[in-house]
């Protein structure tokens, strides 16, 4: 167990290999109650929304999920988050845990002008994240709805184990799943009832393993406030809109967000990469794959060497070989 964004988090419960695994192969439980959850009620919510990101939230529908980024005044982004609309005019939005508190202060600095109401939920919702090739056949048996017609980004209501949740089609893992959003105080009997139809318990390190094969960026890593967000490869999530920061999404960013593949040697946040033994960038996020069997990483590199195939990363002043490699490393 380790503190993380103020909750006492598990890094892993049997190992994060066998986690890790389980969740490529078969279906894992992640309890990621820690995230921050605000609703957005109100004639102005869509409104209120589009002004505040990069994404288009009116392509949403009851019923459907976005992933969106909030993007900060003077650069970088305050978060990227998750946005499920319950109904018209109504949306629920899931922010990182270690945001929470600035996450609010930032949509409340900006509500002037919109009829929009904000409520802070984060102490009302539990979150418990199936994911895995079997999270559909095994949760099916237990829920009242047809999982099998609920595409990616579906966002409904449903029974669990007899209890009434709200189930997403949404994840974190590069595998297919479900997020369970239910009653904090019903949390721990639905968690027990998910390991006893075999679901495995998995921790933070298992999730770092999985979304880093995924290719998927971490606030506080890959994205800060000071890092400009079009380095990485999801300039997909900036629409042709007016909104909160746009003079500063719209400049050409100076680094790009790379992947990197080493033989034998993991390497860390902070490491430096090189070309030709000239510091150019350095690790974003780093450890051995899992799945591939050999180190993995993400790096923040100079644009101007972006483009090269070579690379070195410094570990404890020893230079080692790395390869570009396109993200994601992994895809199902």
């Amino acid at each position: 167990m380790v503190p993380f964004g103020g909750w006492d988090m598990p890094v892993q419960y049997t190992g994060v290999k066998a986690e890790h695994d389980a969740v490529r192969s078969g279906a894992g439980v992640f309890d990621v109650s820690h995230m921050g959850e605000f609703r957005v009620t109100g004639v102005d919510a869509l409104r209120f929304l589009q002004h505040l990101t990069t994404n288009d939230v009116s392509k949403l529908k009851p019923g459907r999920a976005q992933y969106n980024w909030l993007p900060g005044v003077a650069g970088g982004l305050v978060d990227d988050i998750y946005i499920y609309q319950h109904a018209d005019g109504e949306y629920l939005l899931v922010v990182n845990a270690s945001n929470t508190a600035k996450d609010w202060a930032h949509l409340q600095a900006h509500t002037t002008g919109f009829d929009v109401t904000l409520t802070d939920e984060s102490e009302r919702w539990a979150l418990l994240a199936v994911q895995g090739p079997q999270a559909e056949s095994l949760l099916q048996p237990h829920t009242d709805v047809d999982l099998s017609t609920k595409k990616k980004n579906a966002f409904f209501p449903a029974k669990l184990f007899d209890f009434d949740v709200w189930l997403a089609r949404t994840g974190y893992t590069g595998e297919d799943g479900f997020e369970v959003f239910t009653d904090a105080s019903e949390a721990e009997t639905v968690w027990d009832k998910l390991l006893a139809i075999g679901i495995t318990p998995a921790g933070l390190g298992a999730r770092d393993t999985l979304r880093l094969e995924a290719g998927f960026p971490l606030y506080g890593h890959e994205f800060s406030d000071t890092i400009h967000p079009l380095s990485s490869t999801y300039t997909w999530v900036v629409k042709d809109k007016t909104h909160v920061g746009r003079e500063h999404i719209s400049l050409q960013p100076a680094h790009r967000l790379i992947g990197l593949k080493l033989e034998r040697v993991p390497v860390r946040e902070g490491y430096p990469v090189k070309v030709n033994g000239q510091v150019v960038g350095h690790v974003t996020s780093g450890s051995s794959s899992p799945t591939l069997g050999h180190p993995i990483a993400m790096a923040l590199v100079d644009a101007a060497h972006a483009g090269a195939d070579i690379f070195e990363v410094e570990v404890r002043g020893k230079d080692h070989p790395a390869t570009r490699m396109e993200l994601p490393f992994y895809k199902r």
